[in-house]
């Protein structure tokens, strides 16, 4: 979040001096510039690698040139309300923020002294600044939030892991309406509920919806080919649409009750299925009786095993942080007609210097980027300009958003539990983190790196006799493994004989770092990076808060670079590696083969590097089995990708072996039957069926498929 804005009748510069003056001594003020100066040297030495030295410009010069430049470009800035982006010398964008009014907001950094050390920093790091009006400071944070999460600013908190939540859905497209898991943009046409925090909550309600309400779950190209009842419908999760086995009317019955039972009318439904109950009985309709009691049980499991079940709560996100040792957690509860969907840990990146209120009220702003917002949000801390944010919120929800902090009765119980959960997820990822850092360090004494690596990546091809070769890298760091930084590679030379797995490396290798250079070129040398201390002291020391800040530290190009590169093979394929990297002038990455055991046995891998004679790790050194994870994951990370690339041309390439089948007639019969083995089993009428399909096309389908099975 922004600094607070200035008051409006006295200059910024004037009244924050004059509080300054009255709240600390002159020895006191000598001290604090004393450290600012400390801090900025440190920082500056990360951020390029050859910081200030001898009669270079001084640390607080710095300070004083980024306040000088701000002023100049304030002469510019609009008076009124907007977002303004702050720069770096690489272009790298250091911070957005939000103002009431852009000019005010940008002079308060216009200052060489009485900042804290997070706003010294960026001030001294400021090359230039763009400016963006909007009509109301409602429309600002909405923008600042957007952008934030797009752009990822060094000095804002930043919502890391922006996953897509899961959703039911019941689809609007089809007259026998489908219920099912759906993830990512909510384009098709039919109602959406949720989000979850996690398929497994989803899963769980959709077997209970489907036991409740006897919706369909299959696709429609199945339920347009079914010609008798499917195995859901003998064990009571389907009415049986597909077939008739239910009239259209009593369908959408079902359907509506779903619908009112997610959008909150769940007592309704329930008090109605009670009654139809009871009027079977009575009329000793006892078949009905039974069916409507097993969907009053399902009803009653959807809600039974919810966990912590507010009943003054209908609608709501329930929000607590955590902070430890420099590091923050937010714990997300949802709730939805009463019930508990599940809850998830977030661990922003934020500056330890900023108030837990700051935090969550950013981190809420770029939540709701690209998600409903409920009609209330619960928070467990005040938050700083709390009414705008609820404007913020209702203004994109369209209706009115309460947006709270309660101090007592049930809303306050949901608030303890969720920081009771943000606590004990934090301690565990402190644990986690600190373990890992210390694997790190580890890693480095054993292959002799400078220091413990920040960024780790693992190579591996996969292929059969070679074909669908591909190559994989996965990529760690010290939080784990960085999933979203996986990449994949096909494998398109026409020069690489089928099997050369080193020529796939080479080929792999070439176009990772080739794409890197373009992309992300260093802005010093190596060695440079590595003299910075605190990391490294960190790491030793087994600070994980300080290396996290160490690490945050690094400029955007030299993130991206990794310190070790690991090899999966030996002294062949360690050759390749590093002939493709000198080709292309690659210095300061350390490399390392591994090669499996014999008879592949792990626990005897051999290591090769540069210059030293292949070695083994004793057989239960724990960076051995660091070693073996992060290489197991780039095998599995490699053979689901194969796998994948595989599948798709076995389902595609008997189609493609027919003749008069084109990539038309394909698309259409893979639309109309779902699955390649539907269009082996179909019929020559189910065939003629198919839009584009005659009859002569029909038979030579039929025919092919059944004279292969014959």
């Amino acid at each position: 979040m922004a600094p607070p804005a200035p008051r409006a009748n006295l200059d910024p510069d004037l009244d924050l001096d004059r509080r300054e003056a009255e709240a600390e001594a002159a020895a006191d003020r000598a001290l604090a510039a004393q450290e600012l100066a400390s801090d900025l040297a440190e920082t500056l030495a990360e951020d390029f690698g050859d910081g200030p030295a001898g009669g270079e410009e001084p640390v607080v010069g710095q300070l004083v040139r980024g306040a000088a430049l701000i002023r100049e470009l304030a002469r510019h800035a609009p008076n009124g309300p907007g977002v303004y982006r702050m720069t770096g010398a690489a272009g790298d964008v250091l911070y957005v923020g939000k103002a009431k009014s852009i000019k005010r907001r940008v002079l308060s950094y216009a200052r060489t002294a009485g900042h804290t050390n997070r706003i010294a920093r960026m001030v001294s790091l400021t090359m230039a600044m763009e400016f963006v009006s909007t009509r109301t400071e409602t429309e600002a944070l909405l923008l600042e939030a957007n952008l934030i999460k797009r752009l990822r600013p060094r000095f804002n908190v930043v919502l890391r892991d922006d996953k897509s939540f899961p959703y039911i859905l019941i689809t609007g497209d089809h007259p026998a309406p489908q219920i099912c898991k759906h993830r990512g943009a909510r384009n098709l046409p039919g109602k959406y509920y949720g989000p979850f925090a996690s398929v497994w909550a989803v899963n769980r309600t959709l077997n209970a919806l489907q036991r409740a309400f006897l919706i369909r779950s299959c696709s429609d190209a199945v339920f347009e080919s079914r010609s008798r009842p499917c195995l859901l419908h003998q064990i009571k999760r389907c009415a049986g649409p597909c077939t008739g086995e239910v009239s259209a009317e009593a369908y959408q019955r079902l359907v509506s009750e779903a619908n009112a039972f997610l959008s909150g009318r769940s007592r309704a439904v329930k008090e109605e299925l009670a009654a139809d109950m009871e009027a079977a009985a009575a009329v000793l309709d006892f078949e009905r009786a039974a069916v409507l009691r097993d969907r009053l049980a399902a009803l009653s499991a959807v809600q039974a095993h919810q966990g912590v079940n507010p009943s003054g709560v209908e609608e709501a996100d329930v929000f607590a942080i955590a902070q430890a040792a420099g590091q923050t957690c937010v714990e997300v509860f949802f709730f939805r007609t009463g019930q508990n969907w599940g809850n998830r840990a977030f661990f922003p990146r934020a500056d330890r210097s900023l108030e837990p209120g700051e935090v969550l009220a950013s981190f809420i702003s770029q939540f709701y980027d690209d998600k409903p917002v409920p009609r209330l949000v619960l928070a467990s801390h005040a938050l700083p300009e709390a009414a705008l944010l609820a404007e913020a919120l209702s203004a994109k929800a369209e209706r009115r958003v309460e947006l709270i902090s309660p101090q007592r009765g049930e809303k306050k119980m949901l608030i303890d539990n969720a920081r009771q959960n943000a606590a004990e997820a934090l301690g565990r990822r402190l644990a986690e983190s600190a373990s890992q850092m210390k694997l790190l360090a580890a890693l480095a004494e054993t292959f002799a790196l400078p220091q413990p690596p920040t960024r780790v990546e693992v190579f591996d091809n996969s292929h059969i006799m070679g074909t669908n070769a591909v190559g994989a890298m996965v990529v760690a760091g010290p939080e784990g493994f960085r999933k979203k930084e996986y990449r994949t590679f096909n494998i398109r030379s026409a020069d690489i004989t089928p099997g050369d797995d080193f020529g796939m490396m080479r080929e792999v290798l070439r176009r990772r770092f080739a794409r890197l250079m373009k992309e992300a070129p260093r802005l010093a040398e190596p060695q440079a990076a590595s003299q910075a201390a605190p990391a490294d002291e960190a790491a030793c020391a087994g600070d994980v808060a300080d290396a996290a800040d160490a690490a945050d530290s690094m400029s955007a190009a030299e993130a991206k670079w990794p310190d070790l590169v690991l090899i999966d093979g030996g002294a062949g394929q360690l050759s390749a590696a590093r002939a493709v990297l000198a080709e292309l002038g690659v210095e300061g990455v350390a490399l390392v083969g591994i090669a499996k055991g014999p008879d592949r046995n792990a626990g005897r891998e051999h290591f090769f590097m540069a210059g030293r004679e292949p070695f083994m790790l004793p057989p239960r050194d724990p960076v051995l089995y660091f070693v073996q994870r992060l290489r197991d994951e780039a095998h599995r990370f490699a053979i689901g990708t194969h796998r994948k690339k595989r599948g798709r041309d076995i389902r595609e390439g008997g189609l493609q072996e027919i003749p008069g089948v084109g990539p038309a007639r394909k698309r259409a019969l893979l639309r109309h039957f779902g699955t390649l083995k539907a269009v082996e089993q179909a019929s020559m009428r189910d065939l003629e069926g198919v839009a584009g399909i005659n009859a002569e096309t029909a038979k030579r389908i039929y025919d092919f498929f059944h004279e292969r099975g014959g």
